[in-house]
């Protein structure tokens, strides 16, 4: 690969696609340390040199459930003191950081890591229907529409009350 075309990778992406080759590598892991991930930004060495920018992203710039400061990535998310995975769709995060990037775009990446896109969205929904299969009262949700599915929620509703007292 070029240094010109390593270059141009921005620091959150570069931090995104080291999690994201950890994520992918290890896939029984629900979480990997700050320094597991600045090792595998070390080893990939996708810019040519390791950049100082690169340990702040992965501990607050790209940290979705932390307050901004200043960027408002939502790469990654903090599961415990000093461990991250990477940030999924249903995951809670900072008001603050509505709207901001959740992943790099495919043509932003270094060839052979365009991969890593699609195959983060398939992780990301898979792991969020498992949550939802895995979760008894988020299982429930969308059951029993079918019982006012010929009239609004609320007239159902208050049919269901008329003569309670």
């Amino acid at each position: 690969m070029s240094v010109e075309v390593k270059a141009k990778i921005k620091v959150a992406d570069e931090v995104w696609l080291a999690l994201a080759s950890l994520q992918r590598q290890h896939s029984h892991r629900s979480d990997f340390s700050i320094e597991e991930i600045m090792e595998s930004a070390r080893s990939q060495n996708i810019y040519g040199s390791l950049r100082p920018g690169v340990y702040v992203h992965v501990v607050q710039h790209c940290v979705a459930n932390r307050p901004p400061n200043p960027a408002r990535y939502r790469m990654l998310f903090e599961t415990a003191a000093g461990r991250r995975r990477l940030f999924r769709a249903g995951d809670a995060y900072h008001p603050d950081r509505e709207g901001g990037k959740i992943t790099p775009a495919r043509e932003d990446l270094p060839p052979g890591y365009q991969g890593l896109v699609p195959w983060y969205r398939e992780w990301s929904e898979d792991a969020s229907r498992n949550v939802v299969q895995n979760d008894l009262l988020l299982a429930l949700r969308g059951s029993g529409t079918h019982l006012w599915a010929n009239e609004h929620a609320d007239e159902y509703i208050r049919r269901l009350r008329e003569g309670w007292e």
